[in-house]
């Protein structure tokens, strides 16, 4: 991290390298994860763990799309990017949700096709093992979802949606499992059965989690408590009488603030224009939110 980044980039800087890092946790995990539901996939005669291994594989490039979105996001702005480079947080997001989607649909072309193919059952010790991928993924999706809180990250609140969607996967599984050796012969496609009932839930789900992705490419307006927020810090600067517009827009993992100031017209240009600093000083000073780049318009009072 450069020295000589002013003190808001530095912080969002900070909050996407922590992020990157704890996205490469997550595909630390979902390798070991895979490897444990291949096994008891095979060794257990079940194919929707072989399913829910896949979809951890698939999950790590997902992940690595995550990462590499916030690598670049953590970058300062440039003459190419004078707004930053906020926007590769939602749309590595976006691609995670689209990921999402394909797994879905290819674990349900899967599932159906061993529903009609007659197979064996599964064998009951493949179910202590999804209870810990169950719990694994339970415990690190509650963990990104608290970072996400923490950094404003679209892309960590999907990554812990992603996870959690892993944990719906296997769950369904251990209850499709569990029927089908309790049922014996005749349920053997219970845990077929069980991950197309999760996959539907998975791509329910998932198109909220592309909707707010979308919203934040699209600069979808922030929550109206934000933005009345900026405009009660705007308004205790001293000199400012009134306040016109006042939009705010999310760039990856801060804020970009467009208002429009109003003081005494009879004061001088230099005057509105220290009123104009003060203005975007406040505003990038402010702790609850983090706001990256401010654009203060004086106008004088009518």
């Amino acid at each position: 991290m450069s020295p000589e980044l002013p003190s808001h980039h530095a912080a969002t800087q900070q909050r996407a390298e922590a992020s990157a890092r704890l996205v490469l946790r997550g595909i630390a995990l979902n390798a070991v994860l895979a490897a444990v539901k291949f096994a008891g996939g095979v060794f257990g005669h079940t194919y929707v763990l072989i399913a829910d291994g896949t979809e951890s594989l698939i999950d790590i490039l997902s992940s690595l799309i995550v990462w590499m979105g916030f690598r670049v996001a953590s970058q300062p702005p440039d003459e190419d990017h004078p707004y930053g480079h906020g926007k590769a947080e939602p749309l590595a997001a976006l691609a995670v949700a689209v990921f999402v989607f394909l797994a879905a649909g290819w674990i349900s072309w899967h599932a159906i096709h061993e529903i009609i193919t007659p197979h064996r059952g599964p064998h009951w010790l493949t179910l202590p093992l999804l209870v810990g991928v169950v719990a694994a993924k339970l415990w690190f999706s509650k963990r990104l979802g608290a970072a996400s809180t923490v950094a404003g990250s679209t892309a960590l609140s999907v990554e812990a949606w992603h996870h959690y969607s892993d944990a719906i996967t296997s769950a369904a599984a251990f209850v499709g499992i569990a029927i089908a050796v309790i049922g014996g012969h005749g349920w053997e496609a219970a845990d077929d059965w069980a991950a197309l009932f999760a996959c539907a839930v998975i791509v329910f789900n998932g198109l909220g989690i592309f909707k707010k992705a979308l919203g934040d490419v699209m600069d979808t307006a922030v929550p109206l408590a934000f933005g009345n927020e900026v405009r009660a810090i705007a308004l205790r600067v001293p000199g400012v009488a009134a306040l016109d517009k006042c939009r705010v827009r999310k760039s990856g993992l801060s804020h970009l603030v467009d208002i429009q100031v109003r003081v005494d017209g009879n004061l001088s240009v230099r005057a509105g224009h220290d009123i104009a600093h003060a203005v975007k000083d406040a505003l990038l000073a402010s702790t609850p939110h983090a706001i990256s780049d401010v654009t203060v318009h004086i106008e004088p009072m009518k």
